[in-house]
Order: C-alpha cells, then structure tokens, then sequence
C-alpha cells in the first residue's frame, strides 16, 4: 500500500509526476475547505512535500499528528516552525548543495547588469538610439569592494566567484572565514560602510527581517549597489524604494520580493534596478536534481527511517 504525502502549494510537474508515481498524494492547495480536510484526514498523513517560498504553516502542522518528515523544494526553511518541529520529532529536508552555484552566478550576473546597465544598453540600441548619440558609461566591477551578508555555501559561493574579479571581499557572519583577505565586520552597518556592492545571502527569519533599512542604506552611500537572493523580507522596501528614487544608492539588483509574485508596483518605474523574479535557481539541470532530492529523501525516509539532507 502506497504511503500516503500531503503537497501543500503546486510543485514542479517532474516532481509531481514523481510522487505520484510512488505515493498516495494529497493536493492540500486544491481542497476547497483545508481545514476541514485536514480535521478529517491530517491523522494519516506520514510526510508533506512543500517549497521553501510556501514552507509548512503552523495550524497545518499541528493538524498533522502523525507527521514525520518534511521535504522542502529549497534551501528556505523561515516559513517552517524548526523549533516546534524539533519538538515533535520532525524532520525537515532542504535541497542542500543543489542550487548554491545557480544561486551565486545570478548573483554576479545582477552585479554585473546593475553596475554595467545591461538592460538600459540593451533597451538604447533596441530603441535605435546608438545612430544619435553614444550610449552612458556604466561603473567598473572588477576592483571593486563586496560585502556579502551572509556567508554561508551560498555567500561564500559568490565571495569566491568575486575573487576571480580582483574584488576586495568583505562578510558579515556569525563564524570566521579561513579564506585570506577576506574581511569580517562586526555588524551590517560596518559592512553597508565598506561595500561598494552589498550582496544579501541570509534566510529571511525573524533574526534578519527587514534589516536592511534607511540607515544601511544611507551607509552604501550614493555609490553603492544592492543585491538581495535571498529573502525580500530581509529588506525594508519602502527605504529601498525611497533610497532608489531619492538616488541616496546608486541602484538594486533585485530576485525576491516582499509579498511576491505580487510586488510593489512603485518597482516598475525605476530605472537604476534590474529585477528578476525569484529565478536564481531557476535553470533546467538545477531544477531537476532538486526534485530528485526531494523524491530521494523521501524514499529514504520510508525506507529507512533517514534523510538524506536534513536541516542541521
């Protein structure tokens, strides 16, 4: 008899097929009264399968009695309760080591079209403009000084990959790096003073929520780039806004949002971003491992009683 998994927000379609092939699936998303499913079917739901933007809400786990693991599409576990999970026993699993280096090429891929105006210079010549006048001269990044919050495999992962630009590197995090020359300030504020460009690459949990604000903003200075893959929530959009219209930075590189896919529509009108929606793992070969570790971890769990990548 096939176990039986609750899949709490859509999937991608090769992991649906994937699960539905070996389980008894639940669509929790396509129950017109969740709660009342959940009242009426929670107690035999062993395993929930969910991404890390939609994670596990508190009143749905604790209608799951039987719960035992949970498998997150993604590295985000700030919408999972880990202490209350922790407590009953449950195992959460990440796609752990799977999209860290899709992740930090976007990341540089935004520092580079910020600094060097990609999409205003694709726009100029689109638009016929280089035949009446030259383009505007962008900023050099190689050279430059990045401060990168966060540097965990994903932060470190753009910290190497900004080595090989000659940068200066400088971090923020609660650990020390062995790496020589790399700079650790004591808190974001320091960072913000040091950074040309402020990569953000921490999970948006209470300890980060919206810290980056008019202060941090006000120390990058007029100069300074931001650019967050990591959480929207770790910023606070109207100082961002306001510090992009007011030119107090030079200009964002922008994955995540808060409240997306529904952002703030003032984002639209500025010309010195570059805003990508919540693609920084969003190739084929990547998005594929990350489904198969998920299926794996399950099969595991069932299996064995063991994760294969377990929330530390």
């Amino acid at each position: 008899m096939k176990q039986q998994i609750l899949i709490i927000q859509p999937l991608m379609p090769a992991l649906s097929e994937m699960l539905h092939r070996d389980y008894l699936c639940h669509r929790l998303y396509e129950q017109p009264d969740a709660a009342a499913w959940l009242q009426q079917h929670g107690q035999t739901i062993r395993a929930v399968a969910t991404r890390g933007d939609v994670g596990l809400a508190a009143d749905v786990m604790a209608a799951l009695p039987a719960l035992e693991v949970i498998a997150v599409f993604g590295v985000g576990t700030d919408a999972i309760d880990l202490a209350a999970a922790r407590d009953r026993g449950i195992t959460v699993t990440v796609t752990a080591d799977i999209l860290t280096d899709d992740v930090a090429d976007l990341a540089l891929a935004l520092m580079l079209s910020v600094s060097r105006q990609i999409v205003a210079q694709d726009a100029f010549l689109r638009a016929g403009e280089w035949a009446n006048r030259p383009p505007v001269l962008g900023s050099k990044l190689s050279g430059k000084r990045v401060g990168i919050l966060g540097l965990g495999r994903i932060g470190s992962a753009i910290a190497r990959r900004c080595a090989a630009f000659d940068m200066h590197i400088g971090y923020c995090n609660s650990r020390q790096s062995d790496e020589p020359g790399w700079q650790r300030f004591g808190d974001l504020h320091q960072l913000a003073m040091f950074s040309d460009v402020l990569v953000l690459a921490v999970p948006g949990d209470a300890r980060n929520y919206k810290v980056v604000d008019r202060e941090v903003l006000n120390a990058l200075g007029s100069q300074g780039v931001l650019i967050n893959v990591a959480r929207g929530a770790v910023v606070n959009e109207d100082d961002l806004i306001a510090a992009l219209e007011n030119h107090t930075i030079a200009g964002a590189g922008l994955d995540v949002f808060e409240g997306e896919p529904a952002i703030d529509p003032r984002f639209f009108a500025l010309e010195n971003t570059v805003l990508t929606p919540h693609i920084a793992s969003a190739t084929a070969e990547t998005r594929q491992a990350m489904a198969q570790n998920v299926a794996d971890n399950l099969a595991s769990w069932f299996a064995h009683g063991k994760a294969i990548t377990p929330v530390a």
